[in-house]
C-alpha cells in the first residue's frame, strides 16, 4: 500500500509514535526532498536507512506509475518536507494514480500548518477553505482575490515572506481594509508569532519585512459586508484580468448583492 505520513511542521517533538514506527520499518520512502528526510531520520534518532526516492513537483507525473507498481509489492511511505503530503505539497498525482490502479492508500495523520493556523487565528473555524499559495503575478492574484472577496467561509493561504506585504495590500484592496485577519509565522517553532488585526493593519506591519514560514487566515465576508466602492474595485480587477465589464459586473453583483447595472455604470465611469 501507499502510506501518506504527516511530518512535523517545525518542532520535532510533534512527530507521532506511528510516524517513528513507520520510519523504523520502512524499506522504501518517496520523499519531497531526500536530504530533508535524512535530517528527519537523524533528528528522530531512527537508525533505519530505507531506500529514498525523490518525489517532487517536477517528476511526480513521470514517476507516479512506477511508484504505484512498487506499492503493489511493498509498502511505500510518502513524505513531504513538512505536514501532510498532497496538501500544497507533492503526492496528489501519486494518490490519483494509485486509486485508478486499485492500490490501497492510507495516511498517518499529524501536524498541519493549515489547521494549526486556523486554530490560533481567533477567527471562525466552523467553515473554512484552504486556498494554498496565491498567484505570483499581481494582476492574476488580484483577480483571484476579487472572486473570493464575498466568500463567507474563513480563508487560509500560504505565502512566502518576500510576497507577504504585497499580498496583504492586494487582500486589503479587494476584501476591504477593515476585514479581520491573522498572519501566523513560524508555527510550532522557537519564534512562533501570531499577528492579528485588520488587513490594512497587517499590510502596514509587514511592509518592513517578515521572515519565516507563513500562513494567512482571513475572516469570511458577512452579508452585504462588501461596500459598493470595494465591489467596484472587484469589478475592475476582473476586467484587468480579461473579463468583459458587463460579465464582471454581473459576477460581482451575484456575490455582493449590489446592483449589476450600478456596478457596470461605475466601472464604465472609471474606465473613461
Amino acid at each position: 500500500m501507499i502510506i501518506l505520513a504527516a511530518t512535523p511542521i517545525g518542532n520535532l517533538g510533534d512527530a507521532s509514535r506511528r510516524l517513528i514506527e513507520a520510519l523504523e520499518n520502512a524499506t522504501v520512502v518517496a520523499a519531497e526532498d531526500t536530504r530533508t528526510t535524512q535530517r528527519l531520520l537523524s533528528g528522530l534518532g531512527v537508525e533505519n536507512r530505507p531506500r529514498l526516492i525523490a518525489l517532487h513537483d517536477h517528476n511526480e507525473k513521470k514517476r507516479a506509475a512506477e511508484l504505484v507498481e512498487l506499492a503493489r509489492e511493498d509498502d511505500l511511505l510518502v513524505l513531504s518536507d513538512a505536514g501532510m503530503p498532497t496538501v500544497s505539497d507533492p503526492g496528489f498525482g501519486l494518490v490519483a494514480a494509485a486509486a485508478a490502479a486499485g492500490v490501497t492508500v492510507t495516511a498517518l495523520p499529524g501536524p498541519s500548518a493549515v489547521v494549526t493556523a486556523l486554530a490560533v487565528a481567533g477567527l471562525p473555524t466552523d467553515r473554512f477553505a484552504f486556498e494554498g499559495f496565491p498567484r505570483r503575478k499581481p494582476e492574476e492574484r488580484r483577480r483571484a482575490f476579487a472572486q473570493l472577496a464575498s466568500e463567507e467561509r474563513t480563508l487560509v493561504f500560504f505565502e512566502s515572506p518576500s510576497r507577504l506585504a504585497s499580498t496583504l495590500d492586494d487582500l486589503a484592496a479587494t476584501f476591504g481594509a477593515d476585514r479581520s485577519a491573522a498572519v501566523c509565522r513560524e508555527l510550532t517553532k522557537l519564534y512562533e508569532e501570531v499577528k492579528r488585526g485588520t488587513l490594512a493593519e497587517l499590510a502596514a506591519w509587514a511592509a518592513d519585512g517578515v521572515r519565516g514560514e507563513i500562513a494567512i487566515v482571513v475572516g469570511g465576508a458577512t452579508a452585504r459586508e462588501v461596500a459598493f466602492p470595494d465591489a467596484v474595485t472587484q469589478v475592475l480587477e476582473l476586467v484587468r484580468g480579461g473579463t468583459r465589464l458587463k460579465e464582471a459586473a454581473a459576477e460581482v453583483a451575484s456575490l455582493t448583492g449590489h446592483s449589476s447595472r450600478e456596478l457596470y455604470q461605475a466601472g464604465l465611469a472609471v474606465k473613461r
